[in-house]
């Protein structure tokens, strides 16, 4: 049973259309044409930090221009598979962080940039130039691993700024079949404990929010 092709391209708010975005879309709306299906898009306005006002109304005008037309969402019609915007659907990602929490696969860790920074000086100081969060630097930080439950429920009660973050395995073994070669290599490595981040207050954080759309707003990119 043949299914209808629905593709989006899902780009950020954070200025121009560069040139590449306009050619990944221009692919994904020619591939849905081809084959009598839809093309979408979607804003992942999620990266607050470089948010640029007008920046959605520019990237509408720059794909009609290019004679882009979407079929749903941004700039097209809404069909019911919304919101479009990457930024309103915090509730389900919300959901989607309680489930990594309740089954002890995140945490939610209260360090600040400033703190940041200063642990990165800090080791800078001490000779280490690359100092990285990690699940062994972690056990250092201000996070639900590290502090008593009663501590971070009143953090989270006060609105104290905070992010949930995947609990990362210390070491992980990953077969990884390289491209060029076509081999298969087996590689130690060590997972950095924020891979995936969300921002529990805000917003979730852009490029990792998006594996948990649907879909009817997610096909390709």
């Amino acid at each position: 049973m043949s299914s209808k092709v629905r593709v989006r391209f899902a780009p950020s708010p954070t200025g121009p259309l560069h040139i590449g975005g306009v050619r990944t879309a221009l692919y994904n709306y020619l591939f849905a044409k081809k084959h009598g299906g839809d093309f979408l898009l979607r804003i992942e306005d999620t990266d607050q930090t470089r948010f640029v006002p007008g920046a959605e109304k520019y990237i509408v005008e720059a794909l009609a221009w290019c004679g882009i037309s979407p079929d749903e969402g941004i700039g097209g019609k809404d069909l019911g598979n919304g919101p479009y915007r990457q930024s309103e659907r915090k509730p389900m990602y919300r959901e989607y962080a309680e489930q990594l929490l309740a089954a002890d696969k995140a945490y939610i860790a209260f360090d600040t940039a400033e703190e940041l920074d200063t642990m990165r000086q800090m080791a800078k100081d001490a000779g280490a130039s690359n100092w990285q969060y990690n699940y062994i630097t972690r056990g250092n930080m201000k996070n639900s691993l590290t502090l008593p439950k009663e501590e971070v429920d009143a953090k989270i009660a006060a609105g104290e700024p905070s992010i949930v973050s995947r609990r990362a395995r210390a070491r992980l073994d990953v077969p990884r079949r390289t491209l060029r070669a076509r081999r298969l290599a087996l590689l130690r490595v060590s997972r950095r404990g924020r891979a995936m981040r969300f921002r529990v207050r805000l917003h979730a954080r852009e490029h990792r929010a998006s594996v948990l759309d649907p879909p009817s707003t997610s096909a390709l990119k």
